[in-house]
């Protein structure tokens, strides 16, 4: 048996009933296979794979916390800080009902190969709660985040851990653990990114997830003789991640027609209205059916079908395995052109390999999302610097490494005969950098 196999074998065996993680292993392993065939030797003798594929440390603790009714409540929390190799542990806090150690080990995973790709100091880590901020009032986010907090301090800090903010960890709650931490620990350090703009947040952190995705998307089309300009864009998602993307996508001169959340989504031949779209989703906090009712243009629908639209591009930005493969078919039969990842991991492997087998140029996750820790990791800089630097200066960075890194897993895939394609492309060029880390560090 092969090293890779084994490897992938001894992963399902200590991990069980962890189908994400074994899916984000599985996929970055298989397209590592051939470098790692040309340095199983040394890769073997060192257990550079085991260790890479197992947490330096997995913290679960309890959250209580008080309800509205007086109420204690308790949550489930976990942080997993997977690989320190090239710089402190980076990612975010994800706070979903959906949340468990599976799914923050999978995000851990591809964290420290999207972190390698930016090129800049930061290693992988991710977090995150059982809790769900949805129908809480303030007090009780405030609540739970500093009970959060009052845990995590001992394991966090500036060179040391890093987190940020993921789905359901907004400018909210971001500030509530920020100030818990600093009345714990009393140092004013850059421990959290995605802070407020009064407290040492950077500019363009906001926009930078969907504005990095658009970003690489138009090089890589660039690159394969189209402009994005002109283009017809499907997003899933209606959260940070699409707004932007939605808003980089028409400033490019593309038209972007729907967007989606958790009970349905919206079409809109018109192009969605951005402005209509933050006031409904970022004011509000309303479902889109009252985006359809403010405009005339655009039709409601009920459940899954954003893919199914005709398009030249597609972005899914929601969550975790949300394009099937008979969602992969349909982008097929319609024309589709490119497919990049706003979310993590949004594509299933299936859907993936037959989106690649048609064509499709398709950007993984752990590249074409890679701008907000990307900018975080610039927020960090700053914090450092005791400096903050202008929008136009934060943005021009982000764009710089997005081009960068676009060109990096290129020309990865080619050097190792598989020109065009970008997911082996990016996982080759991150782990790379992370291998002749841990290698230079000795058996740690």
């Amino acid at each position: 048996m092969s090293y890779v196999d084994e490897v992938f074998d001894l992963v399902v065996e200590k991990n069980p009933a962890q189908p994400e993680f074994h899916q984000a292993v599985k996929e970055v392993l298989e397209s590592l296979r051939v470098v790692i065939e040309a340095n199983e030797e040394a890769y073997r003798r060192d257990a550079l794979l085991e260790r890479l594929v197992t947490p330096e440390r997995q913290l679960l603790f309890r959250v209580p916390w008080v309800d509205d009714q007086g109420q204690v409540q308790v949550n489930n929390a976990f942080r997993v800080q997977f690989n320190s190799a090239i710089g402190p542990y980076k990612g975010g806090l994800r706070l979903h009902p959906s949340v468990n150690l599976g799914i923050i080990k999978f995000l851990g995973f591809e964290q420290i190969f999207k972190n390698s790709l930016t090129g800049l100091p930061i290693g992988g880590g991710k977090g995150g709660s059982d809790f769900d901020p949805k129908g809480k009032s303030d007090r009780e986010v405030m609540a739970f985040c500093q009970s959060f907090m009052t845990e995590l301090s001992k394991y966090i800090g500036a060179d040391t851990d890093v987190p940020a903010g993921d789905i359901g960890t907004g400018a909210r709650e971001i500030g509530y653990m920020y100030g818990q931490y600093k009345r714990i620990k009393g140092v004013y350090e850059g421990v959290l990114t995605g802070k407020g703009l009064s407290y040492g947040g950077s500019l363009a952190r906001t926009e930078a997830t969907g504005y990095g995705l658009l970003y690489l998307t138009a090089e890589m089309l660039k690159c394969n003789g189209h402009d994005i300009s002109g283009k017809t864009v499907v997003i899933s998602g209606s959260g940070n991640v699409a707004i932007y993307a939605c808003q980089k996508a028409q400033q490019l001169g593309a038209k972007v027609v729907t967007v989606s959340d958790s009970t349905g989504w919206v079409y809109d031949p018109e192009g969605i209205d951005v402005a209509l779209l933050k006031e409904v989703k970022e004011v509000k906090r309303a479902r889109l059916t009252e985006y359809a009712a403010a405009r005339s243009s655009a039709e409601y629908h009920e459940g899954r079908g954003v893919w199914g639209i005709k398009c030249d591009v597609a972005l899914p930005c929601a969550t975790q395995n949300e394009l099937l493969i008979e969602d992969a078919k349909a982008l097929v039969a319609n024309g589709c052109l490119a497919v990049a990842e706003g979310a993590n991991m949004p594509t299933t492997m299936e859907a993936t390999e037959y989106l690649q087998a048609n064509g499709v140029l398709f950007a993984p996750g752990k590249a074409a999302n890679a701008g907000g820790v990307a900018t975080s990791a610039l927020e960090m800089s700053q914090n450092s610097e005791r400096l903050s630097w202008t929008f136009e200066e934060v943005d021009s960075k982000l764009q710089n490494i997005m081009v960068n890194i676009f060109h990096n897993l290129d020309n990865a895939a080619k050097k190792y005969g598989m020109e065009g394609n970008y997911v082996a492309g990016a996982n080759i060029a991150g782990f790379l950098k992370v291998a002749e880390a841990m290698t230079a560090q000795g058996i740690v």
